[in-house]
């Protein structure tokens, strides 16, 4: 059985790419990597904010260190399918998730502070703090799409994914109601992550740099929010 990871600390880095540019990329990762188990699946997250969304008005504003919470499931989930209750911080470039499972009806629940974590761990602790200092927080946005994912042979710290069907809404703020809302990508384009713990692999560095694949600032919960408000969107290219 495969033992879940809870706690991640890791660079990631985005680029917005073409199906062209994404074509010749996954020609070259054949030498390299492999699909993870998974190999594409749906993604689902509702993420949390107080009443006047301090928490991604904070991440828009790109300061130094930034913090939000979600919960993500894989696929779609009803009460009693298991979710994942998500502390995503960042400091620099450098990405910290904390996360702990348990139901969708007991993560409602507990988010909403009708009772405690099902689970007492330090992770636990992290989240009581979060949802203390952040009073009344509430769902406030859902972001979905369909991944791709893969790691590296020899390299299982080195992942690169590859996300389409990005969507967003805020209405129907459900895990179970499945992937719909307003689009955040353009047609034929992907948002690529790369995810390492140490330095990018030469030949990974080098087609980039061949492909005119360059780094992005894009937060999707961030960019959902620009959205919403009428505001414009970073990161953002257009395919032909």
């Amino acid at each position: 059985m495969k033992t879940i990871q809870n706690t991640f600390m890791r660079y990631e880095m985005k680029y917005l790419v073409s199906a062209e540019q994404r074509r010749a990329i996954t020609e070259l990762m054949g030498e390299y990597m492999v699909l993870d188990e998974y190999g594409r699946s749906m993604i689902c997250n509702i993420y949390y904010d107080t009443p006047d969304m301090r928490l991604v008005r904070r991440s828009i504003e790109k300061p130094v260190y930034k913090e939000k919470l979600r919960v993500r499931c894989y696929g779609t989930a009803s009460t009693e399918d298991k979710v994942f209750v998500e502390l995503k911080k960042k400091y620099d470039d450098v990405v910290f998730k904390r996360r702990v499972s348990m139901t969708a009806g007991q993560a409602e629940k507990y988010l909403a502070g009708e009772c405690g974590s099902p689970k007492q761990n330090q992770i636990v602790n992290e989240i009581d703090y979060f949802i203390t200092e952040y009073k009344n927080l509430a769902p406030a946005a859902f972001v979905g799409y369909e991944r791709e994912a893969y790691y590296a042979k020899d390299d299982p710290n080195l992942r690169i994914t590859f996300d389409d069907n990005l969507v967003w809404r805020d209405y129907d703020l459900s895990l179970s109601d499945g992937l719909y809302g307003n689009p955040l990508l353009t047609s034929g384009q992907s948002l690529m992550e790369i995810k390492v713990s140490s330095a990018m692999p030469l030949w990974l560095t080098h087609k980039l740099s061949e492909l005119k694949i360059f780094k992005v600032t894009f937060s999707k919960y961030g960019n959902a929010y620009k959205t919403m408000m009428g505001m414009p969107t970073e990161g953002a290219i257009y395919c032909a």
